[in-house]
């Protein structure tokens, strides 16, 4: 066998190897490169006599031009092969569910979309949002509203509280928004109008009751505030919230330290079949409770009670999404169950407003 044809069979056979275009082109470069054995055998063409170039020279030439054959074959080939392998790959089967998008696989949490529903109701009135720390003092949590130390009406809040620092005060995880409202008072100057929605923590925990559960408290101070503002902005809220055209409530006497003439308020609603609906029916539902601001909470904070008077109110976030949506147990709201979440979750675009409809 002479030297380009051993050396052809042994190039054609590297070319067949080639399991890659990255393989393949190293073979191409080591032939037909500048260096490469193919370009080498050419290169000696010029020192050869006219009677050699004729024989060698049409030999070396075939050689050329079989292993650039050889090569753009074997490239078409694995260029093929590479297509039907990422046709396999990419494959669609059209009788699938269509997938959702990244953008759309993940859920708002109730709670979260409530808390946006109720700022958008509220926002539309004038109300700013107010927040302020989970962790507080005994004085801002309850003696400056209004309960004095070893007052009974401590015990109505199941208080989880801190070891005693070096001075011997014990902080605690707050049991109301309600302390979010001193910091404003104390920061601020009436006219004041706010909401505090956030965290709160009471040692109780049952189907309608948890550790840590969410409230929103609301706060009017300014000059001429009364009861009449109160109810209004209660009703407008009631019938934005649940989206209905119209709500009656009633207004029961009732007890909290911070407030005086302190108030229960009741929805009108309808029970049947396990679903509650407001707006209608013969039956009633208490929801909330308000009042005056105690004289005495605006003197803790600094203001004049002879000067300024305001009105409050607080509900519980966790209860009203549950009416609203629902939703039979508040325990499934902290239990961090995916199934639960794509079941009662929103999604991530579905931001409320009055004018779209708050859970359209």
């Amino acid at each position: 066998m002479s030297d380009t044809a051993k050396l052809e069979s042994e190039l054609l056979g590297a070319v067949l190897q080639a399991k890659d275009e990255a393989a393949l082109e190293a073979v191409r470069v080591s032939a037909l490169g500048k260096s490469g054995s193919v370009s080498a055998l050419l290169k000696t063409l010029g020192a050869m006599s006219p009677d050699e170039r004729k024989t060698k020279g049409a030999a070396i030439n075939k050689l050329k031009d079989a292993v650039t054959e050889a090569i753009n074959a074997q490239r078409e080939k694995l260029k093929d092969a590479a297509l039907d392998a990422r046709l396999a790959s990419e494959s669609i089967d059209v009788t699938l569910p269509v997938r959702e998008t990244q953008g759309e696989t993940g859920r708002v949490h109730p709670i979260s979309q409530v808390i946006d529903e109720l700022t958008a109701i509220f926002a539309d009135m004038g109300f700013a949002v107010a927040e302020g720390p989970d962790i507080e003092t005994d004085d801002y949590n309850f003696t400056k509203l209004n309960f004095p130390e070893g007052h009974p009406a401590r015990d109505m809040h199941d208080t989880f509280y801190f070891p005693p620092d070096a001075s011997g005060k014990r902080k605690l995880l707050r049991t109301h928004t309600s302390p979010v409202q001193v910091r404003t008072m104390l920061a601020k100057q009436p006219p004041i109008r706010v909401i505090c929605p956030g965290r709160t923590y009471r040692s109780d925990s049952d189907q309608t009751h948890t550790p840590m559960f969410h409230q929103v408290e609301g706060l009017v101070i300014d000059k001429s505030s009364h009861l009449g503002h109160l109810k209004w902005i209660l009703e407008e809220f009631c019938k934005a919230f649940f989206e209905v055209n119209q709500v009656k409530m009633r207004f029961r006497p009732s007890f909290f330290p911070f407030t005086e003439p302190s108030l229960e308020v009741d929805i009108q609603c309808k029970r049947s079949k396990n679903e509650v609906r407001f707006g209608e029916g013969d039956d009633w539902m208490e929801i909330l409770g308000c009042g005056m601001v105690h004289p005495n909470v605006l003197r803790n904070c600094g203001l004049d009670p002879d000067s300024v008077q305001g009105f409050a109110w607080g509900l519980g976030i966790d209860r009203i999404a549950m009416l609203k949506y629902g939703m039979p147990d508040l325990r499934p709201f902290f239990e961090a169950d995916v199934r639960w979440l794509q079941h009662y979750g929103f999604r991530p675009l579905d931001f409320p407003t009055l004018a779209g409809g708050l859970s359209a």
